[in-house]
C-alpha cells in the first residue's frame, strides 16, 4: 500500500470517529461523554466488575478509571459495592438510573449511525462492513498471539 494513502485513511477514520464523537456529545442532554456510556455498557452487559478490570478490558489507564467509576456514583447511574465472595474487592454496578441513561444513549447513537451510513448504497455497506470485519479478525488475532 501506498505510504500517503496508508496515511490518508487513517486520517479519514480518525475524523470520521472524532466527527461522530463530537457529535454525539452535541446531542446528547446530559453532562457525560462517550467513555462513561462504555462503562455503564460494559456492566449492563456482564454485570458489576473491578475498575481495574475495566479500565484494562476498556484501554483506559487506572486513573482515567476512576475517574469516571466516581463520576458515575456522583452521578448515581452506578454504585460500588462489594464482591460477595470476597469482601475486600470493590466492584462497579450500574443502577437503574444508568441503565436507564444507558437505553437513551444507545438509541441516540443508533440513530446517528443510521444517518451517517445512510449516504452508503448496500454494496458500499457490504464492502465496508467486510473490510471492517476482516480488519478486526486480522485485530483479534494479533491481541491472541501476544
Amino acid at each position: 500500500m501506498e505510504t500517503e494513502n496508508l496515511f490518508k485513511l487513517i486520517h479519514t477514520v480518525e475524523a470520521i470517529t472524532n466527527r461522530a464523537i463530537v457529535d454525539w456529545n452535541d446531542i446528547f442532554p446530559h453532562n457525560i461523554g462517550v467513555s462513561p456510556i462504555l462503562v455503564l455498557s460494559e456492566l449492563e452487559r456482564n454485570g458489576p466488575q473491578n475498575q481495574m478490570k475495566l479500565a484494562d478490558l476498556l484501554g483506559f489507564t487506572g486513573g482515567a478509571m476512576t475517574n469516571i467509576a466516581s463520576k458515575l456514583v456522583k452521578l448515581e447511574l452506578a454504585i460500588r459495592t462489594f464482591n460477595d465472595s470476597d469482601r475486600r474487592q470493590v466492584l462497579l454496578k450500574v443502577t437503574p438510573k444508568g441503565s436507564s441513561l444507558l437505553q437513551e444513549a444507545q438509541r441516540l447513537g443508533k440513530q446517528q449511525h443510521i444517518e451517517m451510513f445512510q449516504v452508503l448504497d448496500e454494496d458500499e455497506i457490504a464492502q465496508y462492513l467486510f473490510i471492517n470485519e476482516k480488519l478486526l479478525k486480522s485485530l483479534k488475532t494479533k491481541k491472541s498471539n501476544r
